[in-house]
């Protein structure tokens, strides 16, 4: 860190004193000059860049490097492209975003995809596109999900009162770029018409009984997919220009520098066992931020220490369930994304809460793919090693119509003939539809963990059975956090190669005596269950502290387990997120609750239904080190001796939702 310093220092002098000629001087030679040994494919793409660029020159209006200006005085970086020949004022919509859209790859010296800009240009929108603080040529630091609560409703507020602007905007994007949305559309601006969502979870905080402030938390556990994720992006140590620097030289300057952070490439399948786990960032060679130094920004610092119900978490960006949203809603999610739950929850707290005529403009779309990848859907859309068929779906058609109705004031075929959910059911591998979730006319149906006490293994003796057992015999196993079970696939992103995500077969880790498995009977008919999963267990254990796991899976006949969905629960918070801690006792056997947990998939005749037991689910989700600690700070665990009781007293349960066909 300090040998890189007084380079950046240099670099923020030679920009702030002389950027205005230094850029002029540079462009005296194209940028794409300077690019030697390019492939046939780098130039055909360099080719459709530019001559997207020169079709959004003759129908739309360009406007780059825009600096907007937020209540507290900083400016956001925008690019806004308008039609050029629009007979009257236009809507607008809106892309609100941490990540690079520079419209010049510095790299290959052309324009980047504009594809998106100018598809809706030709549909008759604005399209206005903008950095969060903190990013790129934007002004401030960056907080995740704090400044972004009053920066979103400037950005509207500025959007609207421009000359061109019909006064109405939509937001849209995914991941990062849809997880601001939530909270900025409850605040009630009246410019902001509508919003819609993809793969957002990180952008709700509480909703009903989930607590996850933002993907932070499951069950309690920490998600870490946020820990190498903020080693790119809490980036408070960064070059900037000058604030007096002009429009046309911001746009010169934008084709040499795109500001794009470059950290050095981090080994992340070693970094994640860093301990304390609160060195993870130092240990990767990471700037200080957020993370775990403490900082002056509005959410407060040192987030790993926060807790699930922590006062911080209050003070941000984050949507909870108290936040009410009164527009119309299009909301995207995926079976195999970080937090489907609380997104679906947050849909139906939504329709539940918000007046009747908002609450039936509020339409969902799940499809089965990972974080992010609605459009990578093919016809065989492959999820890790599952191949679930044919997934693909019109979603840009979708949105449009959306759009048009609600930004336009148009009739639009696409959206009235859209149910209010849709839904893919594995296995069966086809679209579905109902008016609601979980699907119209489910219901629910229990199965009770069972065994002569050996459950451990593949090849031990869980079985998962119609009535509880009369006698108890627990499965015991040993939880060693310095000998985790180790994550294959499931739903989750951004933690690089250091977990695969998606559906995998699961017979390898099953042989591991630290994983208890109980099958079910194989299904004597075709079984589509779609909508929550809850596991509900009575556990012992001698350490204070410990976590607990599951994994559900779809069992075919030749012997491959392919999971469907997981979670996690840490005992201390098993009374709930809002109270203190309770700690176990050894001996004493506690009842706990998993949060529901959602999948669709359909059971074929002779497939059963698996679910395996165990205490750690790492990197997906941090290791519990059993002390009773703070956990985040701790360098050494001890091993947990870890109990199932299942019998009439103890009736040890999975609660899955079937549909009747």
């Amino acid at each position: 860190m300090s040998s890189k310093r007084p380079a950046l220092r240099h670099l923020r002098t030679a920009l702030s004193v002389g950027v205005s000629s230094f850029c002029l001087a540079l462009l005296a030679a194209p940028v794409a000059a300077q690019q030697t040994n390019l492939t046939r494919e780098q130039m055909a793409t360099i080719a459709k860049r530019n001559d997207i660029e020169n079709q959004l020159e003759k129908i739309a209006v360009v406007d780059r490097k825009v600096m907007v200006k937020m209540r507290d005085g900083k400016h956001m970086a925008a690019d806004v492209y308008r039609p050029k020949n629009a007979a009257g004022k236009v809507p607008a919509i809106f892309v609100r975003t941490p990540y690079n859209f520079n419209f010049w790859d510095v790299k290959l010296g052309a324009p980047r995809d504009l594809s998106h800009e100018l598809e809706a240009v030709k549909r008759g929108y604005a399209f206005v596109e903008m950095n969060e603080r903190g990013h790129y040529f934007s002004e401030g630091n960056y907080d995740i999900l704090g400044a972004p609560l009053s920066d979103g409703v400037d950005a509207v507020r500025w959007i609207t009162s421009q000359p061109w602007s019909s006064g109405k905007v939509g937001t849209t994007g995914c991941s990062s770029t849809a997880e601001w949305q939530m909270a900025v559309v409850a605040q009630g601006e009246p410019g902001l018409a509508t919003f819609n969502v993809q793969g957002f979870g990180a952008g709700v905080g509480r909703v009903g009984p989930y607590y996850e402030q933002g993907n932070w938390y499951r069950g309690g556990a920490v998600q870490m997919l946020f820990i190498d994720w903020l080693y790119k992006e809490q980036n408070q140590l960064r070059p900037m220009f000058p604030p007096n620097l002009s429009q046309a030289e911001r746009i010169q300057a934008s084709k040499m520098f795109d500001l794009d952070s470059q950290p050095p490439p981090a080994d992340w399948d070693k970094l994640f066992w860093t301990l304390p786990e609160k060195d993870i960032m130092k240990a990767a060679g990471g700037p200080k931020g957020i993370f775990a130094d403490a900082m002056d920004v509005p959410t407060g610092g040192n987030m790993i220490a926060r807790t699930p119900n922590g006062a911080a978490w209050y003070k941000g960006g984050l949507w909870h369930d108290n936040m009410k949203i009164d527009k119309p809603g299009l909301w995207f999610m995926s079976w195999f994304d970080v937090s489907v739950s609380p997104n679906l929850a947050a849909y139906n707290h939504v329709r539940a809460t918000a007046p009747k005529k908002i609450a039936d403009e509020q339409y969902a779309v799940i499809a089965p793919v990972l974080h992010c990848a609605y459009t990578r859907a093919t016809e065989h859309t492959m999820i890790g090693d599952l191949d679930v068929g044919d997934a693909r779906f019109d979603y840009e058609g979708l949105v449009y119509g959306w759009f048009d109705k609600f930004l336009k004031g148009v009739d639009s075929p696409v959206v009235d003939k859209q149910p209010k959910v849709m839904y893919y059911v594995m296995g069966e591998n086809k679209w579905r539809d109902s008016p609601t979730w979980p699907p119209a006319g489910s219901s629910t149906r229990d199965l009770y963990f069972s065994s002569g006490g050996k459950a451990n293994t593949l090849y031990g003796d869980g079985k998962l059975v119609a009535t509880a057992d009369g006698t108890d015999h627990p499965d015991n196993f040993l939880y060693d956090p310095m000998n985790p079970v180790t994550t294959l696939g499931g739903g989750g992103c951004c933690q690089g190669t250091a977990v695969k995500f998606g559906s995998f077969d699961q017979n390898t880790q099953l042989a591991r005596n630290d994983i208890l498995v109980y099958d079910s009977e194989p299904f004597k008919e075709g079984t589509e269950v779609s909508g929550p999963i809850t596991v509900t267990l009575y556990v012992s254990s001698d350490a204070k502290d410990t976590d607990f796991t599951f994994k559900v899976m779809d069992v075919y006949p030749d012997g491959r387990a392919f999971n469907l969905t997981e979670n996690i629960q840490r005992m201390r918070y098993r009374d709930g997120y809002d109270k203190p801690p309770v700690w176990m006792k050894d001996g004493e056997v506690y009842k706990v609750t998993f949060q529901p947990i959602d999948t669709s998939n359909f059971f074929f005749p002779g497939h059963k239904l698996r679910v395996a037991v165990s205490s750690s689910n790492f990197p997906r989700f941090d290791r519990n080190l059993n002390t009773g600690g703070n956990n985040y700070d701790e360098a050494k665990g001890v091993i947990a001796h870890n109990v199932v009781h299942h019998d009439a007293g103890h009736p040890s349960k999975i609660t899955f939702t079937v549909v009747p066909r």
